[in-house]
Order: C-alpha cells, then sequence, then structure tokens
C-alpha cells in the first residue's frame, strides 16, 4: 500500500496519541471523520498499523534498570535457534530480542528492577541454551527512548 501525506500525518498523531478520538484527527488532518477513519482501516488492513498500546513508565512500575544483552554463539542449527528463541521469549523482562551481524549473534534489551534482578533473568537464559559469551551493559542514563518511527521514508 502506498502512502500519502495525509496518511502520514495521520500515523504521526497516532504514534503521538493513540487516543485522539477521530475528529480531533480528522480536523488536525483536514479531513471529515468519516473518510479519515477509513483511510485508518486501510492501515489496519494493509498492516500499517498494528495495534495500538499503552505505555507505561518503566520506573514507576519498577523496571527502571535497563540492560542490554549480547550474545554470542558457536551452534548455528535450526534446533539450537527454536530452543533459544523459546528460552528468551519465556523471559518477560526480555522486551526486544534480535538476530545481529557482525561480531555480536544476538541483542536482548532487558528491563528489571535491580541487578539482582537481572541475574535471575541471566541464570534463566543460560540454563536455556548452549551459549558461547553473555555480555551485559547496564544502561546509566536513558537519553532517547521513542516508540514512534521516521515517517519520513513512507511516501
Amino acid at each position: 500500500m502506498k502512502l500519502d501525506a495525509l496518511d502520514v500525518k495521520i500515523l504521526n498523531l497516532l504514534q503521538a496519541n493513540a487516543e485522539l478520538q477521530m475528529g480531533e484527527i480528522a480536523e488536525q488532518v483536514g479531513l471529515s471523520s468519516t473518510p479519515c477513519w477509513r483511510r485508518i482501516q486501510r492501515m489496519k488492513d494493509a498492516g500499517i498499523i498494528t495495534k495500538q498500546v499503552c505505555l507505561l513508565d518503566a520506573k514507576k512500575v519498577n523496571v527502571g534498570v535497563t540492560v542490554f544483552v549480547s550474545v554470542r554463539t558457536s551452534v548455528h542449527t535450526d534446533d539450537w535457534f527454536r530452543q533459544f528463541r523459546a528460552t528468551v521469549q519465556a523471559i518477560p523482562e526480555v522486551v526486544e530480542f534480535y538476530r545481529m551481524s557482525g561480531d555480536v549473534d544476538y541483542l536482548l534489551r532487558v528491563v528489571v528492577p535491580d541487578i539482582a534482578a537481572y541475574d535471575s533473568v541471566y541464570k534463566r537464559l543460560i540454563a536455556g541454551t548452549n551459549l558461547a559469551d553473555v555480555s551485559s551493559s547496564f544502561a546509566m542514563e536513558e537519553l532517547k527512548l521513542t516508540t514512534a518511527l521516521p515517517l519520513s521514508y513512507a511516501c
């Protein structure tokens, strides 16, 4: 699906505040409510809008410590990967999980209340699979965090 400038405006508004009423969105992009609703539905049907969520303050829900975990493995079989993925997906503190290029095979972002909680996550991670190296880096300060995607490339 090709996006136009109005679609991008709608998406930017929704990324900033998904609780906006249809009338507010329509007014801000210069449409009436029905055509605006149709555009949003079309973007949902096309899989551009995948879900609407509520973002929480990590510190206020006691998971204010962010740990980036680099994982290297010497095993690269499908069976190993299925087991590793299942292990990682079963750990709720892992909020992001990527397969990487370069020296690191996988990168995880973990949120926990403290180092002791991370140690528990680490033990679950290494118990589930055969890993060559696990390296953990604790974020000292959050300088930028956004869920909004840049949309200048969308149309």
